[in-house]
């Protein structure tokens, strides 16, 4: 069969001016996804309050990661593109759920570059399922397919937050961190709304709903981002070799007012010096590539906030990006599902 991959990410501002990142934030923001309120309620709060107060601030924010090649996240996803390729027989593209580079631009590529194509790999690059990322990139790419009325199958790799060889990927590249002196890893997830966790409970009474859970079984689990993510924590800790004092998660990117999950980054990064936590290291494995969430938010403001409070040596680990485990990874996905593609129902 004629095959070919897609690697579909989050998608960045053309550039660091305020008006590309306020249409970039427009986009991003009015997604019933990422806002799950009704449209004209959206609409009001996007454009006549968050947008206005939030695209010079983030500007700035971009400003101070940009690179001369442009978007950190962009290039990086770009050069997992061409490390990809050169790792794989089948075509490979990229993706993004906002701004350039939209999924139907990628099949079109595909279809260029193989004629008669019969089946597309969709790789979201997001690890754990939430509506507000996994999902939403899946339905974009799904909406554009059918818009697009491709004659290929389009198949999706699901979240891989549990899967064996992705874990050891994410290890390889925390532990080299571990040779020098440290008090503590702090697994940072990218926050949610605690509405979203309650929203996607299929039983409508075990998310967040007691303290343990995220550790009690439940059909709840298969689409429960904090779930996901402590399953990641635990399985990386483990890999490592983490005593139960070394490690522990939080939630950042906070957007408003309201309950997102927690703990908070934020206020964890406030409060570790006075528990004794003065040499910390960040991953943020929400993340596959670095982008503005953990240069500029963890290691920029993450910084400030823990050397501030009395710490003494802060370091966020790079996120997957190119690291050689991880193609290896991405190319063994898409061989295990064409594999099972090739099983008769």
């Amino acid at each position: 069969m004629k095959r070919g991959i897609v690697l579909i990410n989050l998608g960045s501002p053309d550039s660091t001016s305020v008006g590309d990142v306020r249409k970039y934030l427009n986009e991003f923001l009015m997604d019933k996804r990422v806002i799950d309120i009704p449209y004209l309620g959206r609409l009001m709060l996007v454009r006549g309050m968050i947008v206005p107060f939030r695209a010079p601030k983030s500007a700035h924010a971009y400003q101070s990661i940009w690179t001369d090649k442009g978007s950190p996240l962009i290039v990086l996803t770009q050069e997992l593109e061409a490390a990809l390729q050169a790792e794989t027989e089948y075509p490979v593209t990229i993706a993004m759920r906002y701004g350039r580079f939209p999924p139907r631009e990628a099949f079109d590529e595909l279809l260029r570059r193989e004629p008669g194509l019969e089946e597309v790999l969709l790789v979201p690059l997001y690890p754990h399922f939430a509506m507000s990322s996994y999902e939403t990139a899946v339905q974009y790419a799904r909406e554009q397919y059918a818009q697009g009325g491709y004659k290929f199958r389009l198949t999706v790799v699901p979240p891989y937050y549990d899967e064996p060889n992705y874990l050891d990927a994410l290890a390889g590249t925390i532990r080299p961190w571990l040779q020098e002196p440290f008090d503590h890893v702090l697994f940072s997830f990218h926050g949610v709304p605690e509405r979203h966790i309650y929203k996607g409970d299929p039983t409508g009474q075990h998310c967040l709903r007691s303290p343990d859970c995220c550790s009690a079984n439940s059909v709840a689990h298969r689409t429960c981002y904090p779930h996901h993510c402590l399953v990641t924590m635990k399985a990386v800790a483990a890999r490592l070799g983490l005593g139960a004092g070394q490690f522990s998660f939080s939630f950042q990117s906070r957007l408003g007012r309201e309950e997102w999950v927690k703990p908070y980054t934020a206020q964890r990064l406030a409060d570790m010096p006075g528990e004794g936590i003065k040499k910390l290291l960040v991953v943020c494995p929400a993340f596959i590539s670095d982008c503005l969430e953990t240069l500029e938010e963890i290691s920029v403001e993450g910084r400030d906030i823990f050397l501030g409070a009395g710490g003494e040596s802060f370091h966020q680990i790079p996120c997957l990006n190119v690291d050689p485990a991880w193609v290896k990874v991405l190319k063994g996905y898409a061989e295990k599902a064409y594999a099972e593609s090739e099983i008769p129902a």
